[in-house]
């Protein structure tokens, strides 16, 4: 068997971060069996759906790497197939037209609802004759679904999962206007696409149940199901907006990278062994849906933040500076020179040894970009003392004689003048830094004296007075 998965999201809002990882499963799930992994936007809500959503999904997808086949299909694009389908269940005798006003079914629901019965359609039109349909009402069309007997679910990670069919009523499949139920849609797009493979969040699962019982009555195949417990925040309770970023472009904007939100979103639910840092050519080697568990993940930020330094780290030193760039040039309101691009390339390896986002690393990088003067920390300021700047004036003398200005010899320079004076190597290195960057931290100082270069190291302690 080939297989199909699919990813359906709705175009009203951003790429949410359980979509996405539900996206992460059904790629990961087709990739690894060799078969296809197909995009079907879900925009029958027209009312809700727009295009800008629409493009903000796709965006999202293509920065997590995660490539379809074929064209997104839009379902709204296929209505009148989904409408053809319910005509074919009518002539079969599968489903029936349903002629109860909004009233009448209100009247029903509030009756229920005082009984305590559950809220269910009454079939009350399921075996009437259509002539006694009242005039001016354009009805519905619903599935005549089974009233005995149970209807199950077998599901590749909750098990098998069975409902009695006198639990559920008669769905409607197309509204009286004529246009189809999301019910409907679904089923009929999933298997004319030939999806064999359903996988999404277990809010799905009830719908499953009448999915299922659609396609009997059909008789078309049923696709193999796997709901996934769903993503909690760290307090254990269902992802809300209370819990912060719920959308893909907000982790993109904090700074984290793709490949850290794949990684880290594939362990969400999923696991192999102890692996944990996982490239993508072993997720596709070894995903299966066996993997999955069957409790809701939790979000975990501080597990986030340092899985996004590991990859940090990992990442090529040209490609991280690419990927500030941008985060600086706003930061600055200007452009970089080529010079300050080229230091931040060599300072790179220091600067990513602490950064856990982007947004940290590019804020590190600032020393590399910024114009003279600097701006100078309170604490950067006060630790230039009338003592420290003379000590940075002897230091200034012994680098400007060096034939090389490289990271060794400066700081051989500063520990011969630590040991002349006496002191330990902090009380001309912290002045340094302070000097140089503006700040109490930085990268190794004397690495960061010889990306700046001799001019510019000069030029900068002569703005703090050190003659």
């Amino acid at each position: 068997m080939s297989i199909v998965t699919r990813f359906a999201p709705s175009p009203t809002g951003y790429l949410h971060i359980g979509g996405a990882r539900t996206a992460l499963f059904n790629w990961l799930f087709a990739r690894h069996h060799g078969g296809q992994f197909l995009l079907r936007i879900e925009d029958t809500d027209r009312v809700r759906s727009t295009d800008a959503a629409t493009a903000a999904i796709l965006d999202g997808l293509s920065w997590l790497g995660l490539d379809w086949d074929g064209e997104a299909v839009s379902q709204f694009s296929r209505r009148e197939r989904h409408a053809e389908v319910a005509q074919t269940l009518l002539a079969m005798g599968q489903a029936y037209y349903c002629y109860a006003t909004p009233d009448e079914l209100e009247a029903m629901r509030a009756e229920q609802r005082a009984t305590g019965k559950p809220l269910r359609y009454d079939g009350r039109w399921r075996d009437r004759d259509p002539a006694d349909a009242p005039e001016g009402v354009l009805p519905t069309i619903r599935l005549k679904a089974p009233q005995t007997g149970q209807t199950t679910v077998e599901d590749r990670v909750q098990g098998p999962v069975t409902v009695a069919n006198d639990q559920m009523d008669d769905m409607v499949l197309l509204r009286g206007d004529g246009t189809p139920t999301y019910m409907l849609s679904v089923v009929v797009d999933d298997h004319d696409y030939g999806v064999t493979h359903i996988i999404r969040g277990d809010d799905h699962l009830t719908n499953a149940f009448r999915q299922t019982q659609l396609y009997n009555a059909l008789g078309w195949e049923v696709p193999i199901f796997a709901h996934v417990p769903l993503i909690h925040g760290p307090d254990g309770k269902k992802l809300s907006k209370r819990h912060g970023a719920l959308g893909v472009d907000a982790y993109r904007d904090m700074g984290y990278l793709p490949e850290t939100l794949r990684n880290y979103l594939l362990r969400l639910g999923w696991g192999h062994g102890d692996a944990e840092y996982i490239s993508m050519r072993q997720a596709i080697e070894w995903f299966d849906l066996d993997g999955i568990g069957r409790s809701p993940a939790r979000l975990d930020f501080v597990k986030l933040d340092n899985m996004n330094g590991h990859y940090i780290r990992e990442s090529g030193d040209r490609d991280m500076a690419n990927s500030i760039q941008p985060i600086l040039e706003t930061k600055l309101a200007r452009p970089l020179t080529a010079i300050q691009r080229d230091r931040i390339v060599l300072g790179m390896a220091s600067l990513k040894m602490r950064a856990k986002t982007l947004i940290e690393l590019a804020a590190a990088a600032t020393l590399y970009a910024s114009e003279r003067p600097i701006a100078i920390e309170p604490k950067a300021e006060a630790i230039l003392t009338p003592a420290a700047l003379m000590l940075l004036s002897d230091w200034k003398g012994r680098a400007l004689s060096l034939e090389e200005f490289t990271a060794g010899n400066l700081e051989s320079a500063a520990r011969e003048l630590a040991e002349e004076k006496g002191i330990k190597l902090g009380e001309i290195a912290q002045p340094l830094r302070a000097a140089l960057t503006g700040s109490a931290v930085s990268p190794p100082i004397f690495e960061v004296a010889a990306i700046l270069g001799r001019d510019d190291v000069l030029l900068r302690l002569k703005d703090r007075q050190v003659s």
